[in-house]
C-alpha cells in the first residue's frame, strides 16, 4: 500500500527529502539512495508502507540487545531497501530488494499489533528501519498502547526531527557503529560517520536505551587506535555503562576475500575497550563468555547462552554482592 512520506518538502522541480542524513533530492518519478521513498507528481511516497518481507519471533538478545529485557522474545519485522551501500552485506537479499516484489506480505499496523500480542515486544530490524518510518512509527503507537515494547536496530543514519518525533513510542536502539574513521563510511558503506554518532547522542538524551555494535572487519577498521578512539568517544559521551557489543566478522556480499576476524583480534578489542574503562563490552558472531558482571565487585548478576539470558539475580536492580547500581532494564 501506497502512502504519503513524512519529513519532506518542495525543491526546484524535485522534493528533499529529510529523513536520513542522505537528504536526497528526488525528481519526479525517481527513489531516493533508499530506493522505497519516491517522487510521484511532487508528492514523496513510501513504497514499502504496510509491506513485510520477514516477520518471525527472535530472543531480544539476537539483536542484540542484553541490557534490555533480557530472556523475553521481540517479534522481529523487516522490510525492503537500505540507505547504506555496505560492501559485506549479510541481508543483501532484502537492502536491495525489489519494493514491488511479489514476496512481499502486505500487513496492516493493526495486525502486527494484535500478533505481537504474543510476544514481549517488536524489534523493527533486518534492513534498516529508518526507511519505513511511517510504518513503524505506525505500529509502535498500537504496540506501546498495548504493553508492548519497541526497538529499532538501526545504522543510525537518521535526521534530528524524525528521532524527535518517534522518541516516545521507540524504547530501544541497537545502533551499529561501523567504523570510526569517515574514510572507512565512504568507501565501505556509502555514508558518513557524523550523523551516526550525532544520532547516538541524541537517542541518549531523548532517554532511549542504546546499545552500540562495531563489526570489527580485518584490516578495515580493527587497528588499536581506531578501535581506542571509538571506546574513548563512548565513555566521553555516552558514558561508561554504555554497553557496546563487537562483533566477528564474516564474508559476504562483495567482501569474501576477507578472512573472518580472528578469535585473538576479538579479545583484543573487548581488552582495548576495558582500558578504555568502559564497563559492558561483550562479543558476538563467535562463542564467548557474554554473562553481564558486577562493574564493581565483579559479581555474575547474569548468564548468557549464545541468543539467551538466565533469571537474573539482581535485587532492585542492583547487585547481590555489593549493591552497586545495574544498568539492566528487566
Amino acid at each position: 500500500m501506497k502512502k504519503e512520506a513524512d519529513f519532506w518538502e518542495d525543491e526546484d522541480e524535485a522534493v528533499r527529502c529529510g529523513l536520513c542524513a542522505h537528504r536526497c533530492r528526488i525528481k519526479d518519478g525517481k527513489a531516493g539512495i533508499c530506493r522505497v521513498r519516491e517522487n510521484r507528481g511532487g508528492t514523496l511516497y513510501s513504497l514499502v508502507y504496510g509491506k513485510a518481507a520477514s516477520l518471525t519471533p527472535d530472543p531480544i538478545e539476537k539483536k542484540p540487545l542484553y541490557h534490555f529485557h533480557p530472556g523475553t522474545t521481540a517479534l522481529s519485522f523487516g522490510t525492503v531497501g537500505c540507505n547504506f551501500r555496505c560492501l559485506y552485506c549479510q541481508n543483501v537479499s532484502l537492502s536491495c530488494g525489489d519494493p514491488e516484489a511479489s514476496y512481499l506480505r502486505e500487513i496492516p499496523p493493526e495486525d502486527i499489533a494484535k500478533m505481537m500480542k504474543r510476544y514481549d515486544g517488536i524489534a523493527w530490524t533486518y534492513n534498516e528501519p529508518t526507511i519505513s518510518y511511517e510504518y513503524s512509527y505506525d505500529v509502535f503507537k498500537l504496540v506501546k498502547g498495548a504493553g508492548g515494547y519497541t526497538v529499532y536496530v538501526t545504522n543510525g543514519y537518521m535526521e534530528k526531527e524524525p528521532l524527535k518525533k518517534i522518541a516516545p513510542y521507540l524504547d530501544a536502539m541497537n545502533i551499529d557503529v561501523k567504523a570510526f574513521s569517515e574514510e572507512f563510511y565512504s568507501k565501505v558503506v556509502g555514508a558518513r560517520l557524523k550523523p551516526v554518532l550525532e544520532t547516538c547522542k541524541r537517542a541518549y538524551e531523548l532517554g532511549i536505551h542504546i546499545e552500540l555494535t562495531y563489526l570489527v572487519v580485518p584490516g578495515y577498521n580493527d587497528g588499536a587506535e581506531e578501535v581506542g578512539e571509538f571506546c574513548s568517544w563512548v565513555y566521553d559521551e555516552l558514558g561508561e555503562n554504555t554497553v557496546v557489543h563487537f562483533s566477528r566478522f564474516h564474508p559476504h556480499h562483495k567482501m569474501r576475500d576477507i578472512s573472518s576476524t580472528p578469535a585473538e583480534k576479538m579479545r583484543e578489542v573487548r581488552d582495548i575497550a576495558h582500558k578504555k574503562r568502559l564497563n559492558y563490552v561483550y562479543r558476538g558472531n563467535l562463542p564467548a563468555n557474554n554473562d553481564t558482571k558486577c562493574h564493581n565487585c565483579s559479581h555474575t548478576v547474569l548468564k548468557r547462552g549464545y541468543f539467551s539470558s538466565s533469571k537474573s539475580v539482581l535485587r532492585d536492580g542492583r547487585c547481590p554482592n555489593c549493591g552497586a547500581l545495574i544498568p539492566i532494564i528487566l
